[in-house]
C-alpha cells in the first residue's frame, strides 16, 4: 500500500521525537524524574500527532506520570486532580469563551458575509487585485465579529473562490488568500487565542486585546500590499474586472434622478428639491436618499464636537482645591530629620533644629507657594479664568493637533463628495447594510474592553446580544439557527475547557516530576542573551506549528515557556504578542494546516491540496517578517496598552 507524503512526515516526526526521547534517557548519567517528564513530553506530543483526543491525552498522561512521581499514592493522585479542575474552573475569564463563540455563530448565521463580501468588492473595484484584497479585508472584518477560523474559510471558500476562479485570478494566489485572511481571527480581538492564553500566563486579556490590535491590522495590511503587489507586476495573475462586472443598476427613481451614473449626487440631489427633475419622483424619495448622502457629514461634525469637548476641557475644581490643601498641612507632619524619620504633630519644641534647616523651611515660608491663587485672583473679571467655581479656568485652548486633524477630515470629506457618483451612492448603500452594522458590533465589543468600560466578560455579554440582534434584523433568528449555535457553542467550550482541565494536571505534574526545572537548568546553561532567546523560543513554537495546532501549543507548552520569561527580562504581554503572531503559522503550515483542509473540502475539484499548499507559502514568510517587525518596533503592540493603563 503507497503511504501519503503528508503520513511519512508525520511518521518520521513522531520517529525523531522518540530518538530524541530516548537518546536523552540512555545518554544522561542518572535518570532522574526530571527526565521521565521530558519524557511524558514526548509521549504527549507523539500521542497526539496519532489522532488522539487533546484534552484526555494530557489528563491521561497528567495522572499516569503524577502517580509515579506520588510514588504510586493515588489519595494524593486524585486530590491533585481535583484541584487542579477546580482552580480551572473558578476562573471568571473563561466565561467569555462560550460568549464570544456564540456571538461568532450567530453572525456567521446571519448571511452577512455574502452582502460584505459583494459591497468591499464593488467599493475597491479599482484598485489591483480587487477580489483578493476585498476577501483579505472582507476575512479581517468576519474574522474579528466571529473568531471562528473554520467558519470564515469555509464560508470564503464556497463565496470568493469560485468568483475568483472565473475572472481568471491564480488558484495559488486565491487559495493563499482566503486562507491567510480567515486565520487572522486567532489574532484580531475578539480572539478566543488570546483569552487562553491569559489565562494560561495570568497575563490581562484587556492589555492583551489592546497589544494585538494594531499587530492584527499590520499583519493584514501587509497581506493586502502583497496581492496589490503581484496584481501589479503580474496583471494574469490577478485580472481587473471587466465593465461588466463592475456595473451597478440603480433604483428606478434614482435613474430618473440621475443624468448619468457618474453625476455627482449631492448637487443631483440638491437641485432636485428645487427643480424640475422630481415631478415624477416624491420629495419623500429624494430626502431619504439626500440623508444617506449627508451621514458622512452629520459623522464628522459629531466627531469633531466630541473631541473639542474632549481636549479643551480642564479637570475639576476639586482635584486643583484638593492639591493646594495638601501643600498648607502642618509643617511638622511633613518635617523630616537627618535619619528620615518624620516628627510627630505638637512635638517640634522637644525637637532641636538640625543644621540648615533654614534651607529646609525656606520653601515653606517662600512666596511662590501660594503664588498660583495669587494669580487666579488677579485675573481680570470675565475671563475663563475667573469662573464662578473658585475662579479656576474650566476650558483650555484645543491643541494644534486637534486642528491638523479637523482640516485632513474636513478635506478627506470634500474629496469624498467630490468623487460621490450615484453609482458609488448604491455602493455606499450596501455597506451600509453590511459592513458598518458588524463595525459598530466589533467598537462595542472591543471599545467597552480597551476603554475600561467593561471586563471581557461582560462585553462578550454585550457582543452575544448584538450578535442575537443582529440576526434578528436580518430575519435570520430562527429556532433552527439559536439551536444550532448554542449546540456548537456548547462543543466549542466544552472542548476549551476540558483542554484547560487537562493542561492544569499535565503542568502540575511536569513540575512535581521536575521537568520545569531540568528545562530551565538547560536553558539558563547556554548562557543565551535576551534576544538569543526570544529567537529560540518562537523557532521552537514555529516549528511546533507543523503538527499541533494552536490550541495544543498553548496549553502544553506555554507554562513551560512562561516562567523563563523573568530570567530573560521578557515582559510576558509582549511575548504574548509574539506567539499570537507566530500561531498565525499553525493553521498554515503543512501537514496539520488546517485552513487548507477546509478550503479544500469546499473547492472545486480541480483545486488540489498541493496548491493551496503552495498558495500558502507566501502569506506564511509575511508572518515571519511580522514578527520580525513586531521585535525590531516593540511600540506595535506595546504603545495601546501603555497608553491606556499605565
Amino acid at each position: 500500500m503507497k503511504i501519503r507524503k503528508e503520513l511519512w512526515f508525520g511518521f518520521s516526526l513522531m520517529g525523531l521525537i522518540i530518538l530524541a526521547a530516548l537518546g536523552m534517557l540512555l545518554g544522561a548519567d542518572k535518570i532522574t524524574n526530571g527526565h521521565i517528564g521530558l519524557l511524558m513530553l514526548s509521549l504527549v506530543v507523539v500521542a497526539i500527532m496519532l489522532g488522539f483526543p487533546t484534552a484526555f491525552t494530557l489528563m491521561g498522561m497528567g495522572m499516569i506520570f503524577t502517580w509515579i512521581a506520588y510514588e504510586e499514592n493515588t489519595t494524593k493522585t486524585l486530590d491533585l486532580m481535583v484541584a487542579s479542575a477546580f482552580k480551572v474552573m473558578s476562573n471568571d475569564v473563561l466565561i467569555s469563551i462560550p460568549l464570544f463563540v456564540f456571538m461568532g455563530y450567530l453572525v456567521e448565521r446571519a448571511n452577512l458575509i455574502e452582502k460584505l463580501f459583494k459591497s468591499l468588492h464593488l467599493a475597491l473595484v479599482r484598485v489591483p487585485g480587487a477580489l483578493a484584497v476585498a476577501t483579505l479585508v472582507t476575512c479581517a472584518v468576519f474574522a474579528t465579529a466571529t473568531g471562528i477560523v473554520g467558519a470564515v474559510v469555509t464560508l470564503m471558500g464556497l463565496l470568493a473562490l469560485p468568483q475568483m476562479l472565473r475572472a481568471g485570478y491564480d488558484v495559488k494566489l486565491s487559495a493563499g488568500a482566503i486562507t491567510a485572511g480567515g486565520c487572522l481571527g486567532i489574532l484580531i480581538p475578539p480572539s478566543v487565542m488570546l483569552i487562553v492564553y491569559g489565562a494560561t500566563a495570568g497575563v490581562s486579556v484587556v492589555q492583551l486585546y489592546a497589544g494585538a490590535f494594531f499587530p492584527g491590522l499590520m499583519l493584514a495590511g501587509l497581506y493586502i500590499i502583497y496581492v496589490i503587489v503581484v496584481a501589479k507586476l503580474k496583471p494574469s495573475m490577478a485580472p481587473p474586472l471587466s465593465m461588466e462586472e463592475r456595473y451597478i443598476p440603480l433604483p428606478p427613481l434614482s435613474e430618473k434622478l440621475a443624468p448619468s451614473h457618474a453625476a455627482r449626487a449631492l448637487p443631483v440631489l440638491l437641485g432636485a428639491l428645487k427643480g424640475q427633475r422630481n415631478q415624477d419622483v416624491p420629495t419623500s424619495y429624494i430626502l431619504k436618499q439626500l440623508g444617506v448622502v449627508l451621514m458622512p457629514a452629520i459623522l464628522f461634525v459629531f466627531v469633531a464636537l466630541w473631541s473639542y469637548a474632549s481636549v479643551t476641557t480642564l479637570p475639576p475644581l476639586e482635584e486643583a482645591t484638593t492639591l493646594q490643601s495638601m501643600g498648607d498641612g502642618d509643617a511638622t507632619e511633613a518635617t523630616e530629620d537627618e535619619d528620615g524619620l518624620a516628627a510627630p504633630p505638637g512635638a517640634d519644641e522637644g525637637v532641636q533644629a538640625p543644621p540648615g534647616a533654614e534651607e529646609v523651611k525656606e520653601p515653606q515660608a517662600a512666596a511662590d507657594v501660594k503664588e498660583p491663587a495669587a494669580a487666579v485672583s488677579a485675573a481680570p473679571a470675565g475671563s475663563p479664568a475667573t469662573a464662578a467655581a473658585g475662579e479656576m479656568p474650566q476650558s483650555k485652548p484645543a491643541p494644534m493637533g486637534y486642528w491638523i486633524g479637523v482640516g485632513v477630515g474636513a478635506l478627506a470629506l470634500v474629496a469624498y463628495y467630490a468623487l460621490l457618483s450615484f453609482t458609488r451612492l448604491e455602493v455606499f448603500k450596501m455597506l451600509l447594510t453590511s459592513f458598518f452594522p458588524l463595525l459598530v458590533l466589533i467598537l462595542a465589543v472591543l471599545g467597552s474592553i480597551v476603554m475600561g468600560l467593561a471586563t471581557p466578560t461582560e462585553a462578550a455579554a454585550v457582543g452575544a446580544l448584538g450578535g442575537f440582534l443582529l440576526a434578528a434584523a436580518y430575519r435570520q433568528l430562527t429556532l433552527d439557527v439559536v439551536k444550532e449555535s448554542v449546540y456548537l457553542t456548547a462543543k466549542t467550550s466544552a472542548m476549551v475547557c476540558w483542554l484547560f482541565v487537562g493542561s492544569a494536571i499535565f503542568s502540575a505534574a511536569f513540575a512535581l516530576l521536575g521537568g520545569q526545572e531540568l528545562v530551565e537548568n538547560w536553558v539558563m546553561s547556554m548562557n543565551l542573551t535576551k534576544t538569543q532567546f526570544l529567537v529560540l523560543s518562537q523557532a521552537i513554537i514555529f516549528i511546533l506549528g507543523w503538527p499541533l495546532e494552536w490550541t495544543e501549543i498553548i496549553v502544553i507548552f506555554m507554562p513551560i515557556f512562561i516562567p523563563l520569561l523573568d530570567n530573560f527580562g521578557v515582559d510576558p504581554l509582549f511575548f504574548g504578542l509574539l506567539v499570537a503572531l507566530n500561531l498565525q503559522t499553525a493553521f498554515l503550515s503543512p501537514p496539520v494546516a488546517m485552513a487548507a483542509f477546509y478550503l479544500k473540502g469546499v473547492s472545486p475539484p480541480h483545486v488540489t491540496l498541493n496548491q493551496i499548499f503552495a498558495g500558502m507559502l507566501p502569506f506564511m514568510g509575511i508572518q515571519v517578517l511580522a514578527i520580525i517587525l513586531l521585535y525590531q518596533f516593540p511600540a506595535i503592540g506595546m504603545w495601546l496598552p501603555q497608553v491606556l493603563y499605565k
